[in-house]
């Protein structure tokens, strides 16, 4: 290993049974360092086959493109015209060294062009493995036929094909590009930033793609009959629903916007699911004079996808563009200025626009995309989602690509600090306060690695870091709309959610609880503040109905206008139950020990508590610090207070948590109703 491997990516392995998820298949993946990694992803491109695509991101670099059809020492890079570069025997120029049945390693020159490994910096990794819906890679040597067939194993109609001479004779050899919403008579070039190409039948024969194959002209960058002209297609489906749990989801999306220009109410895409990976292109000729705008910008999660809105400068230098070798950087190729209504940013069903730039959305303009689902895998254990810690300053690894974390010293009295992916890492916002999102001191992770790093203040954090993930816990960012009951989408999918907890970013204001245990007395729905003690009541900011079966579903959760206000912004943070995992639920104090059964096998690591019927705190307690028999530290999440160390209230069990009879009337009092989320 000439290098150390820093992250692994939002994948894993294959489901039992015949599910197959996202996760499976597609994989973003960030590694530092020198060449000779064994990259572990969780996806099978040994077996399965596939391709890996990779950059270095901090370079000046070439694309690299590697396949398991034409072999791991051949590659082609998206950002040049040129055929394939064959380094086999080379030793000393390897991009990759071998596709693996759970990712793949790479060579001694990951840097596509320039052997110092070491000088390269930050890389990533996209790997597409074959699979019926997704994702194929074909090949065949042209023979000058128009309306010649090319198979594929997509079972599905392709929504984007990539075809590229891989191996030239005379001639062109550009990467051509079908796409779904341009047509079978248009073509566009993905090494170039050019306007789409045609109308001809020179490209597609004027003839749609089908579920079994696709139909080339004679055009010479598809079909030519020049000398050991060969080709190779990446082709990718388009909304074929036979993912997840139920094999109806899919993961995979290809169409197309018009731009509006509008830097606050740009397009909105429904895709049907959140994206974790873009590719934008503008593709109308409309301004000749800014055609050098219209690269091939490619985002995704592990790099920076955020929700709307995010204002940050500094935090737009995250772009890549498929047709350039330029590090990444800013919109204008990489080389413009940053600015503040840039990026295409992710909702809980698509992706909107907050740009008025060419590249973006252009009045008028037109664009295509393509859009990959997040993770939608549900986990099996709940260390694959949740850990905690006791972080002292340094870096931590956690085992998982982290989407919230939550931290407080515990020994100091200083705030609570929530940071999330979705915001962009970077913003703090306080459980102990009403203040709004801000930058500043943090513990949060990093997001080129799957670590959490320390902060500036002295001794050990109290540190508590989320996966998303199906059935388990989401986060949702919206913007106020002022409605009544509105519906908000999330993704838990499999679980209704039983706690929601909802801050405004941008207004100072409660943090506010609705808890499916709440309603202790049965005459209404009841909801309190994660940063109060006030008992669990009808303050007005969720639906007080008795029956909240249609207010919170599998699908939806529903706020009303104190936090939905025209204007403003708000984050979501949703948790269920699943089982072995996590437990949302309930239980009436006796002021005797209670074991509270959350159907666990080895107890829980984390457990937050609060008394519903009557004024109290919420109380932490965590394995880290310590779950034992003897005392067990707690802490407050509504407070900036020390912890306390010197009481036991709290107790292991193997299938939950034992509440003692010491413990006082925020905890055990008899008659008492007390809610509660708890993690394996």
């Amino acid at each position: 290993m000439l290098g150390k491997q820093l992250i692994q990516a939002a994948s894993g392995s294959a489901a039992a049974g015949d599910a197959l998820y996202v996760d499976d298949v597609f994989s973003t993946y960030l590694a530092v360092g020198a060449g000779g990694q064994t990259i572990t992803n969780g996806i099978d491109l040994a077996t399965e086959g596939g391709m890996v695509w990779s950059k270095a991101r901090a370079v000046g670099a070439g694309y690299g493109l590697h396949d398991t059809e034409r072999g791991v020492n051949k590659f082609l890079s998206t950002n040049s015209n040129n055929p394939q570069i064959d380094v086999s025997g080379n030793t000393s120029f390897h991009t990759l060294s071998s596709f693996n049945t759970d990712g793949f390693t790479t060579g001694n020159d990951g840097g596509y062009g320039v052997i110092d490994l070491n000088g390269y910096g930050n890389y990533v990794h996209w790997s597409f493995r074959k699979a019926p819906g997704f994702f194929d890679v074909c090949q065949w040597v042209g023979n000058s036929v128009s309306g010649r067939q090319i198979a594929h194993n997509l079972g599905s109609v392709p929504g984007f094909i990539i075809v590229k001479s891989y191996v030239p004779g005379t001639g062109g050899t550009g990467w051509m590009c079908y796409h779904r919403s341009l047509g079978n008579t248009k073509s566009i070039r993905l090494d170039q930033s050019n306007a789409v190409l045609g109308p001809t039948a020179a490209y597609w024969n004027n003839t749609d793609p089908t579920s079994t194959h696709f139909t080339v002209g004679n055009n010479e960058d598809i079909n030519s009959n020049a000398a050991g002209r060969s080709y190779v297609a990446y082709v990718f489906a388009h909304d074929d629903a036979s993912f997840g749990t139920d094999g109806d989801e899919s993961i995979i999306k290809c169409g197309s916007f018009a731009g509006n220009g509008s830097t606050t109410a740009g397009p909105i895409i429904n895709l049907g699911f959140e994206p974790q990976w873009l590719m934008v292109k503008r593709v109308d000729s409309n301004e000749s004079s800014l055609s050098a705008y219209h690269s091939w910008v490619i985002q995704d999660s592990m790099r920076g996808l955020n929700a709307p809105p995010y204002t940050s400068a500094s935090g737009y230098n995250n772009l890549l563009f498929a047709n350039l070798s330029v590090a990444e950087g800013k919109r204008g190729n990489g080389t413009g200025t940053p600015s503040t209504q840039t990026q295409f940013l992710i909702t809980p069903t698509g992706f909107t626009v907050q740009s008025g730039a060419t590249e973006f959305n252009r009045n008028n303009g037109t664009y295509i995309y393509m859009a990959i689902r997040r993770p939608h895998k549900p986990p099996e254990a709940a260390t694959e989602v949740f850990k905690p810690t006791l972080l002292a300053n340094g870096v931590t690894s956690i085992g998982f690509v982290p989407d919230l974390n939550i931290a407080k010293w515990p020994s100091g009295s200083q705030s609570w600090f929530w940071t999330d992916r979705l915001r962009g890492g970077a913003q703090n916002l306080n459980s102990d306060l009403t203040n709004v999102e801000a930058l500043g001191y943090t513990i949060a992770y990093d997001k080129a690695t799957n670590s959490i790093s320390g902060g500036t203040y002295g001794g050990l954090h109290a540190n508590y870091t989320f996966k998303r993930a199906p059935g388990f816990m989401d986060v949702v960012a919206y913007s106020g709309n002022g409605s009544q009951d509105r519906q908000i989408n999330h993704a838990l999918g499999s679980s209704a959610p039983g706690m929601v907890i909802v801050k405004s970013r941008t207004n100072t204001q409660n943090w506010a609880v609705w808890h499916e245990g709440g309603d202790f007395d049965s005459s209404e729905h009841r909801h309190g503040f994660l940063n109060h003690t006030y008992d669990f009541n009808n303050y007005g900011y969720f639906n007080n109905a008795v029956n909240q079966s249609t207010y919170f579903t599998k699908s939806i959760f529903t706020v009303r206008t104190v936090i939905n206000t025209n204007g403003q912004n708000y984050i979501a943070y949703l948790f269920a139950t699943l089982s072995g995992v996590s437990k949302v639920g309930s239980f009436t104090g006796t002021g005797n020990a209670i074991n509270v059964d959350c159907g666990f096998s080895a107890g829980a690591r984390f457990i937050l508590i609060k008394r519903a019927d009557s004024t109290g705190d919420w109380y932490v307690y965590d394995t880290a610090r310590g779950i034992v028999s003897g005392n067990d530290p707690y802490i407050f999440i509504n407070t900036n207070s020390q912890e306390v160390t010197n009481t036991d209230y709290i107790d292991p069990l193997s299938s939950g948590f034992t509440v003692t009879s010491s413990a006082p009337t925020g905890l055990n009092a008899s008659g008492g109703t007390y809610i509660f989320l708890a993690i394996a």
